[in-house]
């Protein structure tokens, strides 16, 4: 959770930009000891709000993260903190850190479990976001011991701040005080667990600098588009056409996928059976308003504002097969999703052409080969190779566009990992992008129309999300910078 005391910048920075960005801004004036200044007293105050004095260690690192927690010590040892700090190795001689080690008067413990098992409180300030090894030994034994609630500096020592993932072990934070702009790993798991509450902090870093080092991933949110809004004059024809390709054996995925679009704003919205059978069972549960094509769906290829959406309720056959083919050719917006994605296995390349792919993690696997541990740098490779938006789904969903933006997305709900509910976010796609929307903004924006539609608690369908539709539009105009 992120703890939004002010406006939190859309800009994540990996490790390697926020070391450019330190380096940039030494440059310009701002130096590492007055940012490591500022950095340590975020720390402090966050301490102080969470909990009255009680008995605080410090684990320190031997880099500037380390130097944060040595300023962070001395400020609160100063306001009658019982403090006490353990470091991991001495700062390198003639750095920050170093110039604020040497300004502790307080006492310092051993690097030893026993130390932090009898703190009431640890900060840990042991390895930063960069950190690119991973944590054993003797490091990785005090975190082990640590039994009293935890507030980490940047992110929890052992989690990699460019991916989220664990590197040996890291201690879970109830809360973690960043600095600047979030890191990925802020937001992908499992470090958005580890994290707790996410706090960011302005220590005087310019936005100039942030500008210069030209971040290319971002938190997903209404800062990042903006919905269609239809004029007064405007006609259904004018608010586009979306088609979405059935089969006979899962109608209601098909219907989830129709609803959902029409929920979002599609001005039509048309179920095109595959085959005969298909049309019978299509008009006999057809949501009023939705239209039903009888096979086959050729006629259909072509005209201004139409969006195809296949893959919900489409079966994986030949028939099935010669239509993708078909529309991608024809040059069709296509959101791609469930069976579409199963007729590509193996081979990625069938779905150049499509504006918006949608894949879990078992049908990429499927298609482009397991994502690993580096899921922003898979989505991207994978949009790059068919020139789609990569909606790679998950409580983290990336999306990932071919000229290397990426958003990561942290509003959806567990609730959501529901049969049926990734139809609904393929019908959403298609709806924003009738109403013309450009791919990477329409994907960004359905993941998070769809994760502010499911409502909080158990019970939730993928029909509750559907109905939520037009709350989270709302809720999406109210959030926009401005709103």
């Amino acid at each position: 959770m992120i703890r939004k005391t002010h406006p939190i910048p859309p800009e994540l920075l990996t490790p390697a930009e926020m070391a450019r960005a330190d380096a940039l801004a030494a440059e310009a004036g701002h130096p590492t000891r007055v940012l490591m200044a500022a950095a340590g007293r975020a720390v402090a105050r966050a301490v102080r709000r969470r909990w009255r004095p009680r008995r605080v260690v410090v684990l320190c690192g031997p880099g500037d993260n380390g130097g944060d927690g040595w300023v962070a010590a001395r400020l609160l040892a100063q306001e009658g903190w019982p403090v006490a700090v353990a470091a991991l190795a001495e700062p390198r001689p003639g750095g920050a850190a170093a110039e604020a080690a040497a300004r502790w008067r307080g006492p310092r413990l051993d690097w030893d479990p026993a130390t932090v098992s009898r703190a009431a409180v640890v900060v840990d300030a042991v390895f930063g976001a960069g950190l690119s090894r991973p944590v054993d030994g003797v490091a990785a034994d005090v975190l082990r011991a640590i039994a009293a609630p935890v507030l980490a500096v940047d992110v929890p020592s052992g989690v990699d701040g460019g991916t989220g993932q664990v590197l040996g072990h890291a201690a879970r934070a109830v809360a973690t005080v960043s600095f600047a702009r979030l890191k990925p790993g802020h937001l992908l798991l499992p470090g958005r667990d580890l994290c707790g509450e996410v706090e960011l902090a302005d220590i005087g870093l310019p936005d100039s600098v942030i500008a210069e080092v030209g971040p290319r991933a971002f938190r997903n949110g209404p800062w990042l588009w903006r919905l269609p809004r239809p004029a007064a004059a405007m006609h259904k024809h004018e608010r586009g056409h979306v088609v979405v390709a059935a089969g006979a054996t899962m109608p209601g995925a098909a219907r989830l996928a129709a609803a959902a679009a029409r929920r979002a704003g599609a001005g039509m919205l048309t179920v095109a059976a595959t085959s005969p059978g298909a049309a019978f069972i299509l008009r006999g549960v057809a949501m009023p308003g939705d239209i039903i094509a009888d096979p086959p769906a050729d006629g259909m290829i072509g005209g201004k504002g139409r969006v195809w959406v296949l893959g919900p309720g489409l079966p994986p056959d030949e028939r099935a097969g010669a239509l993708l083919d078909k529309v991608l050719a024809g040059r069709q917006p296509v959101v791609a999703d469930a069976g579409a994605l199963t007729l590509c296995a193996g081979n990625p390349d069938r779905l150049r052409g499509a504006s918006i792919v949608t894949p879990h993690a078992g049908e990429f696997a499927r298609v482009f080969g397991e994502a690993g541990e580096d899921r922003l740098a898979s989505a991207r490779a994978a949009a790059a190779r068919t020139g789609a938006v990569v909606v790679l789904k998950g409580s983290d969903t990336v999306i990932a566009a071919p000229d290397g933006r990426v958003a990561i997305n942290d509003n959806a709900p567990a609730g959501l990992a529901t049969a049926g509910t990734g139809d609904v976010l393929s019908g959403i796609c298609g709806a924003f992008l009738a109403q013309g929307m450009p791919p990477f903004e329409a994907a960004a924006a359905a993941v998070w129309v769809h994760g502010a539609a499911a409502p909080p608690g158990p019970g939730l369908i993928a029909e509750d999300v559907v109905a939520g539709i037009p709350a989270a539009l709302a809720r999406a105009e109210e959030a926009r910078p401005g709103g």
